[in-house]
């Protein structure tokens, strides 16, 4: 005898719909896991042969791996119990929110998705809006790295674009393992992120029990040898100038450096720059120049006018992407060599002499970058026509003024990216970006900044003013 068995929809919809995730669960997820996995290994055993920088085993680890040995590592498990019995919490409590740090922390590094999304990705976008150039390599010196050396980045922090130009650019020597901020813990992008290899920090945080755990994970990356790449300056610089340096992720690094080890930990210094940069204005607004603030409605309006706007362009064929975009690799800085010259041992100095010396290196390392940021030019015709705000200049005396500049560049050791090895051509290309911009005013045959628009292009100046003479140094007011 049979019956019928009515149910509500709603739990009919429900129980089809776990049906659904069971078999997704047991069957197809499976499946995709080691269906990447294994093109994930295809693409490392390719790379393999070519990249200098190789690819550490700390890097195949399942990300839980990393996580488990994060949350059990002895100097966070000490520093969990030292704030539990602070505050008188249980120690499960503190150890539960070690756990949430960690799964925050630690990325989930693929080599498929690095290599072949990632990097096609990168090439794309940065070839679509920038002239991508390469001008200064020290080959001799990054080629005398030794194999098992931790290899570290250092570079200016000039556009959210830095994570994907030196990222494509370094492709062919590294895969590159940044610290990102909270702004990309959005879904779907932090997955992609730390499928990148990076790892997400939480800036300017106070929390000590965070601060162990982040210091934790980056002292086990260094000293196992994963390459990374560091922002000194922690976020973008407001002003166009060099920011003040912050030292706190270089000296968790050297926690997992050790004299005698393994490994030596090398800095190679990067520096880049654009003819234009696409957060220039939001960066001079954060920075405190005047201007008028804008709401969702009205910066959405300004983004739907500036795309028009470049729509316009490319049809018109005046579109010329936004000029060049240059990275310089410079000399490697080997911490051994520096440490020994020096007599310094970082693993037994005191907590004052620790501090000291941390910050001397990333001075020097700093100092390093600062000589290496390329001089492009939209930079250099900027400076020459905030030489000239009292009057109009024409194209032959500008040109001439610059030819003076880049004199005095090259005096002081300058790295100069000449496009095409010409130096009017680079002076006219500079200007056309400046002009189409509408930054500089052209009236019969003479140039002028525009009224209002001095703060954008001294912006610009001031990427190259620590080149010059320190009264090149603008404010930007």
């Amino acid at each position: 005898m049979t019956s019928i068995v009515s149910v509500p929809l709603w739990l009919a919809l429900a129980v089809g719909g776990l049906a659904a995730w069971a078999l997704l669960d047991r069957l197809l997820v499976p499946s995709a896991r080691w269906f990447i996995r294994s093109r994930a290994n295809k693409v490392l055993d390719e790379v393999g042969q070519r990249l200098k920088i190789h690819i550490r085993p700390f890097q195949q680890v399942s990300r839980q791996a990393l996580i488990d040995r994060l949350v059990f590592d002895e100097k966070v498990q000490h520093s969990a119990w030292a704030f539990a019995d602070a505050r008188s919490m249980p120690r499960e409590v503190a150890l539960a929110q070690v756990r949430r740090y960690a799964r925050e922390i630690v990325p989930a590094f693929n080599a498929y998705i690095y290599f072949r999304v990632g990097y096609w990705l990168g090439k794309k976008l940065s070839q679509s809006l920038y002239r991508v150039r390469i001008g200064f390599t020290d080959d001799a010196g990054l080629n005398a790295i030794p194999e098992n050396a931790t290899v570290v980045f250092v570079m200016n922090h000039r556009s959210n674009m830095d994570y994907i130009v030196a990222s494509y650019l370094a492709a062919e020597k590294a895969a590159l393992s940044y610290a990102v901020g909270e702004w990309a813990r959005v879904w779907g992008l932090q997955q992609l992120i730390r499928s990148m290899g990076a790892y997400f920090v939480r800036r300017n945080s106070k929390d000590e029990l965070y601060r162990r755990v982040l210091e934790r994970y980056i002292a086990m990356a260094t000293e196992a040898g994963v390459t990374q790449a560091v922002y000194p300056e922690g976020g973008l610089t407001r002003d166009g100038t060099l920011g003040e340096p912050k030292f706190g992720v270089i000296d968790y690094m050297l926690r997992g450096f050790h004299t005698h080890g393994e490994r030596d930990l090398v800095f190679v210094p990067l520096g880049l720059n654009y003819d234009r940069t696409l957060e220039d204005r939001t960066q001079l607004l954060s920075g405190g120049v005047p201007s008028r603030r804008s709401g969702r409605g009205r910066a959405l309006a300004n983004t739907l006018a500036f795309a028009g706007s470049q729509l316009a362009l490319m049809l018109r064929s005046r579109w010329y992407r936004f000029g060049y975009a240059c990275v310089n690799f410079g000399t490697p800085v080997s911490v051994r060599a520096y440490a020994a010259t020096r007599g310094i041992d970082f693993e037994h100095l005191t907590r004052d002499e620790r501090q000291a010396q941390v910050a001397a290196l990333g001075r020097h390392l700093m100092a390093q970058v600062g000589l290496l940021i390329p001089v492009l030019p939209v930079p250099l015709v900027a400076t020459v026509l905030l030489d000239n705000l009292a009057r109009p200049i024409s194209e032959l005396d500008l040109k001439s003024s610059v030819s003076a500049r880049v004199r005095e560049l090259e005096a002081g050791g300058a790295r100069i990216y000449v496009p095409r090895g010409d130096w009017d051509y680079a002076v006219s290309a500079g200007l056309r970006m400046l002009t189409l911009r509408h930054l500089v005013d052209e009236r019969d045959g003479l140039f002028a900044a525009r009224a209002g628009e001095e703060p954008l292009l001294r912006y610009y100046a001031n990427s190259i003013a620590h080149l010059l003479a320190p009264r090149q140094v603008i404010a930007p007011g």
